[in-house]
């Protein structure tokens, strides 16, 4: 442990790690904003998927694993090399000429993303002792706010055009923008934060890590987009899509029975069966899978409501908010200060999920006649949930296990959370997706709106008039505002008078088909969050099943005597 280090060499090594992970979260968000262009530039819409999904699938398998290398190596020498790779990384998913390099270049980010998360809530445990930890994962949660505020906001103005230094910006300067901070998190980790490994010779657990791979890997591309990134093997095998699933789910099984043979024998398993005789860790990870699914898994309609209900622009959305991101930075701070200094955190986390859980309930109560006041109130309630829990959960993980041990633990709370979420958003989207088709039948067939759009080119590119997510983005307000500017120019060929008709029974006919896509929409995300309040109350459960271990203070010899 580093608890001996000077308080001065300890923040710089935590705005170092908090720059990373800055990093990381923020590129969650901020890619969002841009992949419209991106798939526009390239004309590569099929690959929409890939774009999210490469990074995501290299994220998940490389946390775990590189939760572990860093107990066998070294925190430094593992989180720089995350932060070198993330790096890399962004610069060629910058400058990719095609969709393939910069799906290549995305799956290359996530793998020093994944690093880079493994290790940054890991090291508040190697330099500060567990009473003093609170404040710190408080600050990185309060980090993990503040870019889901700021990423969607610099991406649609950097997607924009800026002139910087004479240069005008693009969607690929939502990836440059990562290299001078990545750059300067590299020089001041190498240079302030200390190494930390074991004393013994390095394991590696290459047969174990590699199932684990496998096993991960297979699974997220089982549940997330599975038909539309396998749509080209489907289409030319005759295979359905439950078929398969089905193969899919088998090698998932077949790769956990045989991670868990191996790791049974392994010196240094990449994840230790030990780990689940611990009746709080079991309930922690299930606890965070249960919080990774309900809340990650569907506020992310909350910034979608705001584009179908309120016509908001996407930038707009992700200011609309601001109200859950204040209410998250506020608990999750302060949460920490108090919880360092009281030493418990078992009451917070319970007064945490409380508040979530009402929250939530009162979110499934949001509708398309409920003011955005209500909203942004309920909102509110679920950041003050949010902000206790995130930090919280892996406060609470770091003091069950012996520092030798503290990588894989903390690490494995974010794989399981991000599995949670993985699993949460397939399953709601397709809970979406069910909901919406269900409510407008064969609206393609119907719907005068889409018969006269659809032979648009602006509708073509964006997908079958028969799928939901096609649906939804029509009723977009910038796709809408596209479509609309095309019918004003055919319309502007006409005669005068049959011009103004034409205008006005095509504008009649756009709201017609707009309130029932937004009803529809409404009506299936209800459904959303009455499954996320069930699941939240199950995770408030759990951590009242929690049996508290009391947070320990710094020995007198590791507290420095000078700043």
């Amino acid at each position: 442990m580093n608890h001996h280090l000077a308080l001065r060499s300890k923040i710089i090594i935590m705005v170092s790690v908090m720059a990373a992970m800055f990093l990381v979260a923020l590129d969650q968000t901020i890619i969002a904003t841009a992949l419209g262009k991106i798939v526009e530039q390239f004309n590569a819409f099929d690959s929409l998927s890939w774009i999210v999904t490469a990074y995501l699938l290299t994220t998940t398998i490389t946390v775990p694993i590189a939760g572990k290398f860093s107990d066998l190596f070294g925190r430094r020498k593992i989180l720089l090399i995350g932060v070198a790779v993330f790096v890399i990384g962004s610069m060629l998913s910058g400058i990719a000429g095609g969709v393939v390099q910069l799906i290549a270049s995305r799956a290359l980010q996530g793998i020093g993303g994944g690093i880079i998360t493994a290790n940054a809530f890991t090291i508040v445990g190697d330099l500060f002792a567990a009473r003093e930890r609170g404040r710190w994962q408080g600050l990185i949660g309060a980090v993990f706010g503040l870019s889901s505020v700021i990423g969607p906001l610099l991406g649609g103005w950097l997607t924009d055009g800026q002139h910087i230094l004479g240069m005008i910006t693009d969607w690929r300067w939502t990836f440059f923008i990562n290299v001078p901070i990545g750059i300067l998190a590299f020089i001041f980790i190498s240079i302030f934060c200390p190494p930390l490994k074991h004393d013994n010779k390095p394991r590696v657990d290459y047969v174990g890590a590699t199932l684990l791979a496998i096993l991960l890997g297979v699974l997220i591309l089982a549940v997330d987009n599975t038909g539309t990134i396998f749509s080209g093997l489907l289409s030319s095998t005759g295979w359905t899509l439950t078929g398969l699933r089905i193969g899919m789910y088998s090698i998932v099984a077949l790769a956990t029975l045989g991670f868990v043979l191996v790791e049974r024998r392994a010196v240094e398993p990449i994840i230790p069966l030990r780990f689940f005789k611990n009746r709080n860790y079991v309930l922690l990870i299930i606890t965070a899978m249960l919080f990774g699914a309900a809340f990650l898994g569907s506020i992310l309609y909350l910034t979608q409501f705001n584009q179908q209900v309120f016509g908001a622009t996407p930038t707009k959305s992700g200011l609309m908010l601001l109200p859950m991101i204040g209410g998250l930075m506020l608990t999750s701070i302060g949460s920490g200060q108090l919880i360092s200094r009281i030493g418990r955190y078992k009451i917070f986390m319970q007064v945490g999920f409380l508040i979530a859980t009402a929250g939530m309930i009162a979110l499934s109560f949001l509708n398309v006649d409920s003011g955005y006041g209500y909203e942004a109130f309920v909102m509110v309630f679920l950041g003050m949930g949010m902000g206790v829990a995130m930090p919280t959960l892996n406060l609470a993980i770091q003091n069950e296990f012996e520092q030798h041990d503290l990588g894989i633990a903390t690490s494995s709370n974010q794989l399981f959370r991000s599995l949670g979420s993985t699993i949460g958003t397939a399953v709601f989207g397709a809970v979406l997706t069910t909901g919406i088709i269900a409510n407008l039948g064969n609206i393609q067939d119907t719907s005068p709106y889409l018969q006269m759009i659809q032979k648009s080119p602006e509708v073509s590119k964006i997908g079958s008039l028969s799928d939901a997510n096609t649906l939804l983005n029509l009723n977009m307000p910038d796709i809408k505002g596209q479509v609309s500017s095309a019918a004003e120019s055919s319309f502007a060929k006409l005669p005068a008078i049959q011009a103004n008709v034409a205008k006005q029974t095509f504008e009649k006919t756009q709201s017609d088909f707009s309130s029932k896509v937004t009803h529809a929409f409404s009506d299936s995300l209800h459904h959303i969050f009455v499954v996320a309040s069930f699941l939240v109350a199950g995770a408030t459960v759990l951590v009242f099943l929690l049996k508290e271990r009391v947070l320990k203070s710094a020995k007198p010899q590791d507290t420095p005597g000078e700043m």
